[in-house]
């Protein structure tokens, strides 16, 4: 089993934070994207076009992430990308969770309930990522 790492609040630390924001955005910007077309346009429940968009996006994220953000290039990549999928599935878990939450019992728009949920994700997947996926 991989040992945690320690986080170490330096300058690579904050690189490795800003760049996984940018990817973010990417994610974000094909996870909103995918979930709109099935949402709206194909008119597939909500929750499975949420996590088609979550899926899609978390694929996306995983290369982008692995080669720029975290400059990884373990052999065992199949195993990075478990683990990867495994963080991201708890966060699909909480994201559906939360806008559950927030647009079906506290009547919030479902992409404003979908935005909060992706920010408090963001940050589950970013430091479980951090400390057990990309640790050298």
């Amino acid at each position: 089993m991989t040992p945690i790492a320690v986080i170490e609040y330096n300058y690579a630390f904050f690189l490795k934070l800003i760049k996984f924001g940018l990817v973010g955005v990417v994610g974000l910007t094909i996870d909103f994207s995918i979930t709109y077309l099935c949402k709206e346009k194909l008119k597939i429940h909500k929750y499975l076009s949420s996590s088609l968009g979550f899926t899609i996006a978390t694929a996306a994220n995983y290369r982008l992430n692995r080669y720029w953000t975290f400059d990884s290039h373990d052999a065992a990549s199949m195993t990075q990308f478990g683990k990867y999928f495994m963080i991201c599935i708890v966060g699909l878990a909480v994201s559906n969770i939360l806008i559950y939450l927030l647009n079906d019992k506290l009547k919030w728009n479902f992409y404003l309930a979908k935005g909060c949920a992706i920010v408090i994700v963001s940050l589950w997947n970013f430091f479980a990522n951090y400390l057990y996926t990309f640790t050298n």
